[in-house]
């Protein structure tokens, strides 16, 4: 669940909008999964030979593509 404890822990707050209260905003980390094993998961079963890394579709929502080019 990704709320605002560490933003009420760091008192990091944002104002919506001019004059509006200030809100605490919500934080997100990789506290949840093992990124590098996350990460080294994808690589292993969706890098092609280029570079290029096809992504499962389920995250295409997330990420806004369906692929991650190989920089050249």
């Amino acid at each position: 669940v990704f709320t605002d404890y560490q933003a009420r822990r760091a008192e990091l707050r944002f104002r919506p909008g001019a004059g509006d209260r200030p809100e605490f905003v919500h934080t997100l980390n990789g506290s949840a999964l093992a990124l590098p094993r996350t990460v080294a998961a994808l690589l292993e079963t969706y890098q092609d030979e280029d570079g290029s890394v096809r992504l499962p579709e389920v995250l295409h929502p997330y990420v806004g593509t369906d692929r991650i080019l190989a920089i050249s």
